[in-house]
Protein backbone atom coordinates (compact mmCIF):
# COMPACT_ATOMS: atom_id res chain seq x y z
CA UNK A 1 0.00 0.00 0.00
CA UNK A 2 1.61 3.52 -0.90
CA UNK A 3 1.65 6.17 1.72
CA UNK A 4 1.58 9.42 -0.93
CA UNK A 5 2.78 11.41 2.50
CA UNK A 6 5.50 9.62 3.19
CA UNK A 7 6.31 9.58 -0.41
CA UNK A 8 6.49 13.70 -0.57
CA UNK A 9 8.66 13.66 2.46
CA UNK A 10 11.11 11.65 1.32
CA UNK A 11 10.91 13.16 -1.97
CA UNK A 12 11.31 16.72 -0.05
CA UNK A 13 14.12 15.44 2.07
CA UNK A 14 16.37 14.08 -0.97
CA UNK A 15 16.11 18.29 -2.50
CA UNK A 16 16.03 19.58 0.90
CA UNK A 17 19.67 17.26 1.22
CA UNK A 18 20.53 18.19 -2.87
CA UNK A 19 19.84 21.77 -1.65
CA UNK A 20 22.11 21.06 1.49
CA UNK A 21 25.29 19.86 -0.78
CA UNK A 22 24.53 22.54 -3.28
CA UNK A 23 25.14 25.29 -0.64
CA UNK A 24 27.76 23.64 1.01
CA UNK A 25 29.29 23.18 -2.62
CA UNK A 26 28.88 26.91 -3.07
CA UNK A 27 30.15 27.71 0.47
CA UNK A 28 33.49 25.74 -0.37
CA UNK A 29 33.84 27.43 -3.20
CA UNK A 30 33.20 30.91 -2.30
CA UNK A 31 35.91 29.92 0.86
CA UNK A 32 38.34 28.73 -1.69
CA UNK A 33 38.01 31.79 -3.92
CA UNK A 34 38.46 34.10 -0.89
CA UNK A 35 41.51 32.20 -0.06
CA UNK A 36 42.81 32.30 -3.88
CA UNK A 37 42.54 36.01 -3.46
CA UNK A 38 44.15 36.64 -0.45
CA UNK A 39 47.19 34.47 -1.58
CA UNK A 40 46.98 36.58 -4.71
CA UNK A 41 46.79 40.04 -2.84
CA UNK A 42 49.80 38.46 -0.31
CA UNK A 43 51.87 37.40 -3.25
CA UNK A 44 51.65 41.29 -5.28
CA UNK A 45 52.12 42.72 -2.32
CA UNK A 46 55.16 40.49 -1.32
CA UNK A 47 56.40 41.07 -4.90
CA UNK A 48 56.10 44.94 -4.64
CA UNK A 49 57.83 45.08 -0.87
CA UNK A 50 60.84 42.97 -1.40
CA UNK A 51 60.88 41.25 -5.04
CA UNK A 52 63.97 41.85 -7.75
CA UNK A 53 62.03 44.47 -9.76
CA UNK A 54 62.00 42.79 -12.71
CA UNK A 55 61.22 39.27 -11.35
CA UNK A 56 58.16 41.88 -9.85
CA UNK A 57 57.47 43.39 -13.71
CA UNK A 58 57.30 39.89 -15.37
CA UNK A 59 54.63 38.29 -12.26
CA UNK A 60 52.27 41.66 -12.72
CA UNK A 61 52.48 41.84 -16.85
CA UNK A 62 51.29 37.53 -16.31
CA UNK A 63 48.55 38.56 -14.06
CA UNK A 64 47.66 41.70 -16.80
CA UNK A 65 47.51 39.34 -19.28
CA UNK A 66 45.17 36.85 -17.54
CA UNK A 67 43.09 39.56 -15.99
CA UNK A 68 43.56 42.87 -17.87
CA UNK A 69 40.66 44.59 -16.46
CA UNK A 70 42.03 44.25 -13.14
CA UNK A 71 43.06 47.30 -11.72
CA UNK A 72 44.85 46.18 -8.82
CA UNK A 73 47.42 43.97 -11.55
CA UNK A 74 47.61 47.05 -13.46
CA UNK A 75 48.48 49.38 -10.17
CA UNK A 76 51.26 46.45 -9.40
CA UNK A 77 52.52 45.91 -13.25
CA UNK A 78 53.12 49.94 -12.93
CA UNK A 79 54.87 50.17 -9.41
CA UNK A 80 57.23 47.86 -10.75
CA UNK A 81 58.03 49.27 -13.85
CA UNK A 82 58.86 52.73 -11.80
CA UNK A 83 60.94 50.25 -9.03
CA UNK A 84 62.74 48.72 -12.04
CA UNK A 85 63.75 51.95 -13.44
CA UNK A 86 61.27 51.74 -16.64
CA UNK A 87 59.69 54.94 -15.99
CA UNK A 88 58.92 55.38 -20.02
CA UNK A 89 57.15 51.90 -20.06
CA UNK A 90 55.43 52.81 -16.41
CA UNK A 91 53.28 55.96 -17.83
CA UNK A 92 51.37 54.13 -20.11
CA UNK A 93 50.45 51.45 -17.16
CA UNK A 94 49.86 54.50 -15.40
CA UNK A 95 47.71 56.35 -17.72
CA UNK A 96 45.67 53.26 -18.32
CA UNK A 97 44.90 53.09 -14.55
CA UNK A 98 43.74 56.51 -14.36
CA UNK A 99 41.88 55.87 -17.32
CA UNK A 100 39.60 53.44 -15.36
CA UNK A 101 36.42 53.83 -13.41
CA UNK A 102 37.74 53.03 -9.76
CA UNK A 103 40.78 54.94 -10.49
CA UNK A 104 41.84 57.34 -7.33
CA UNK A 105 43.29 60.52 -6.99
CA UNK A 106 46.44 58.71 -5.20
CA UNK A 107 46.65 57.00 -8.97
CA UNK A 108 47.22 60.16 -10.56
CA UNK A 109 49.57 61.20 -8.27
CA UNK A 110 52.01 58.11 -9.11
CA UNK A 111 51.12 59.15 -12.73
CA UNK A 112 53.00 62.44 -11.70
CA UNK A 113 55.68 60.48 -10.30
CA UNK A 114 56.56 58.67 -12.89
CA UNK A 115 55.87 61.38 -15.51
CA UNK A 116 58.82 63.58 -13.52
CA UNK A 117 61.31 60.90 -13.33
CA UNK A 118 60.58 60.42 -16.89
CA UNK A 119 61.75 64.39 -17.27
CA UNK A 120 58.40 65.07 -18.69
CA UNK A 121 57.78 67.91 -16.43
CA UNK A 122 55.25 70.18 -17.74
CA UNK A 123 52.68 66.70 -18.21
CA UNK A 124 53.62 66.42 -14.62
CA UNK A 125 52.34 69.75 -13.32
CA UNK A 126 49.57 69.37 -15.42
CA UNK A 127 48.57 66.11 -14.06
CA UNK A 128 48.47 67.54 -10.65
CA UNK A 129 47.19 70.58 -11.45
CA UNK A 130 44.29 68.34 -12.65
CA UNK A 131 43.65 66.80 -8.79
CA UNK A 132 41.18 68.40 -7.07
CA UNK A 133 43.06 70.85 -4.09
CA UNK A 134 40.98 69.07 -1.87
CA UNK A 135 43.06 65.93 -2.01
CA UNK A 136 46.22 66.24 0.58
CA UNK A 137 48.48 63.78 0.56
CA UNK A 138 52.38 63.32 1.34
CA UNK A 139 53.39 62.33 -2.30
CA UNK A 140 51.09 64.93 -3.74
CA UNK A 141 53.24 67.58 -1.46
CA UNK A 142 56.27 66.12 -2.13
CA UNK A 143 55.93 66.23 -5.95
CA UNK A 144 54.68 69.75 -5.80
CA UNK A 145 57.70 70.68 -3.82
CA UNK A 146 59.52 68.47 -6.59
CA UNK A 147 58.25 71.08 -9.23
CA UNK A 148 57.95 74.40 -7.87
CA UNK A 149 61.80 73.50 -7.25
CA UNK A 150 62.59 73.12 -11.20
CA UNK A 151 60.87 76.50 -11.34
CA UNK A 152 62.87 77.74 -9.33
CA UNK A 153 60.19 79.30 -7.14
CA UNK A 154 61.41 78.88 -3.69
CA UNK A 155 58.94 80.00 -1.75
CA UNK A 156 56.41 77.64 -3.09
CA UNK A 157 59.20 74.91 -2.70
CA UNK A 158 59.55 75.32 0.84
CA UNK A 159 56.12 75.53 1.75
CA UNK A 160 55.45 72.03 0.20
CA UNK A 161 58.26 70.69 1.63
CA UNK A 162 57.59 71.91 4.94
CA UNK A 163 53.87 70.36 4.68
CA UNK A 164 54.97 67.24 3.37
CA UNK A 165 57.95 66.71 5.81
CA UNK A 166 55.03 67.20 8.55
CA UNK A 167 52.43 64.54 7.09
CA UNK A 168 54.47 61.45 7.41
CA UNK A 169 56.49 59.65 10.12
CA UNK A 170 59.51 59.00 7.80
CA UNK A 171 60.54 61.91 6.05
CA UNK A 172 63.91 61.73 6.00
CA UNK A 173 64.04 61.32 1.96
CA UNK A 174 61.78 64.57 1.92
CA UNK A 175 63.65 66.89 4.20
CA UNK A 176 67.19 65.30 2.50
CA UNK A 177 65.55 66.57 -0.95
CA UNK A 178 64.84 70.10 1.11
CA UNK A 179 68.34 70.16 1.50
CA UNK A 180 69.65 69.78 -1.37
CA UNK A 181 67.35 72.46 -3.04
CA UNK A 182 68.77 74.63 -0.42
CA UNK A 183 72.46 73.90 -0.89
CA UNK A 184 71.77 74.54 -4.76
CA UNK A 185 70.26 78.25 -3.89
CA UNK A 186 73.42 78.97 -1.95
CA UNK A 187 72.26 78.61 1.48
CA UNK A 188 74.60 75.44 2.84
CA UNK A 189 74.35 76.92 6.65
CA UNK A 190 70.57 76.08 5.90
CA UNK A 191 70.76 73.02 4.16
CA UNK A 192 73.41 71.34 6.61
CA UNK A 193 70.79 71.92 9.21
CA UNK A 194 68.11 69.74 6.60
CA UNK A 195 70.67 67.01 6.11
CA UNK A 196 71.23 66.77 9.96
CA UNK A 197 67.84 66.66 10.58
CA UNK A 198 67.21 63.92 8.07
CA UNK A 199 69.94 61.86 9.28
CA UNK A 200 68.30 62.32 12.88
CA UNK A 201 65.11 60.26 11.14
CA UNK A 202 67.07 58.16 8.99
CA UNK A 203 71.14 56.89 10.23
CA UNK A 204 71.80 54.95 7.60
CA UNK A 205 71.10 57.27 4.59
CA UNK A 206 74.46 57.65 2.87
CA UNK A 207 72.72 60.38 0.43
CA UNK A 208 72.57 62.86 3.45
CA UNK A 209 75.67 61.86 5.00
CA UNK A 210 76.98 62.80 1.40
CA UNK A 211 75.17 65.97 1.29
CA UNK A 212 75.61 67.22 4.62
CA UNK A 213 79.85 66.87 3.56
CA UNK A 214 79.19 69.15 0.75
CA UNK A 215 77.40 71.55 2.92
CA UNK A 216 79.93 71.94 5.25
CA UNK A 217 82.67 72.12 2.68
CA UNK A 218 80.87 74.69 0.77
CA UNK A 219 80.96 76.77 4.24
CA UNK A 220 85.08 76.18 4.25
CA UNK A 221 84.42 73.88 6.87
CA UNK A 222 86.31 70.74 5.96
CA UNK A 223 85.57 68.70 9.61
CA UNK A 224 83.44 65.73 9.07
CA UNK A 225 79.96 65.75 10.34
CA UNK A 226 79.87 63.95 13.68
CA UNK A 227 76.97 61.46 12.59
CA UNK A 228 77.32 57.65 12.72
CA UNK A 229 79.51 56.36 9.81
CA UNK A 230 81.28 52.75 8.64
CA UNK A 231 85.12 52.84 7.54
CA UNK A 232 84.27 53.37 4.29
CA UNK A 233 81.26 56.06 4.54
CA UNK A 234 83.84 58.03 6.54
CA UNK A 235 86.42 57.71 3.42
CA UNK A 236 83.91 58.44 0.76
CA UNK A 237 82.88 61.60 2.85
CA UNK A 238 86.61 62.49 2.83
CA UNK A 239 86.90 61.88 -1.00
CA UNK A 240 83.46 64.15 -1.39
CA UNK A 241 85.19 66.66 0.56
CA UNK A 242 88.60 66.83 -0.72
CA UNK A 243 87.11 67.15 -4.39
CA UNK A 244 84.52 70.09 -2.89
CA UNK A 245 87.53 71.77 -1.43
CA UNK A 246 90.13 70.93 -4.44
CA UNK A 247 87.11 73.38 -6.47
CA UNK A 248 86.59 76.09 -3.87
CA UNK A 249 90.23 76.25 -4.65
CA UNK A 250 91.16 74.95 -1.34
CA UNK A 251 94.10 72.40 -3.14
CA UNK A 252 96.15 71.75 -0.03
CA UNK A 253 93.43 70.57 2.21
CA UNK A 254 91.91 68.70 -0.87
CA UNK A 255 95.38 66.71 -1.09
CA UNK A 256 95.69 66.18 2.34
CA UNK A 257 91.99 65.31 2.72
CA UNK A 258 92.36 62.58 -0.53
CA UNK A 259 95.33 61.21 1.16
CA UNK A 260 93.25 60.85 4.37
CA UNK A 261 90.77 58.98 2.50
CA UNK A 262 92.89 56.31 0.93
CA UNK A 263 94.30 55.62 4.21
CA UNK A 264 91.16 55.04 5.56
CA UNK A 265 89.33 52.64 3.07
CA UNK A 266 89.38 49.26 4.30
CA UNK A 267 89.86 48.60 0.26
CA UNK A 268 92.00 50.09 -1.99
CA UNK A 269 89.97 53.24 -3.41
CA UNK A 270 90.43 53.78 -7.15
CA UNK A 271 88.11 57.36 -7.29
CA UNK A 272 90.65 58.98 -4.45
CA UNK A 273 94.15 57.32 -5.86
CA UNK A 274 93.02 58.87 -9.08
CA UNK A 275 91.91 62.30 -8.32
CA UNK A 276 95.44 62.59 -6.39
CA UNK A 277 97.11 61.43 -8.92
CA UNK A 278 95.50 64.04 -10.84
CA UNK A 279 96.16 66.60 -8.47
CA UNK A 280 99.74 65.89 -8.08
CA UNK A 281 100.54 65.75 -11.78
CA UNK A 282 98.86 68.73 -11.73
CA UNK A 283 100.71 70.57 -9.39
CA UNK A 284 104.09 69.14 -11.23
CA UNK A 285 102.69 71.04 -14.39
Amino acid sequence: MRHPGLIALLAGSVFFVSACEDSKQASVSRAIDSVIDVDNQNMADLMLAAGNPEEAVSYFTTQVERDPAHLGNQRGLARSLVRAGRVSDAVPVWRTVTAHADATNDDRVMLADALIRANRWADAEQTLNAIPPTHESFDRYRLEAIIADSKQDWNKADHFYETAAGMTTRPASVLNNWGYSKLTRGAPRDAEALFSQALQHDPDMFTAKNNMALARAAQGNYSLPLVRMSQQERAMLLHTMAIAAIRKGDTNVGRTMLSEAIETHPQHFDEAVRALRALEGGGRG
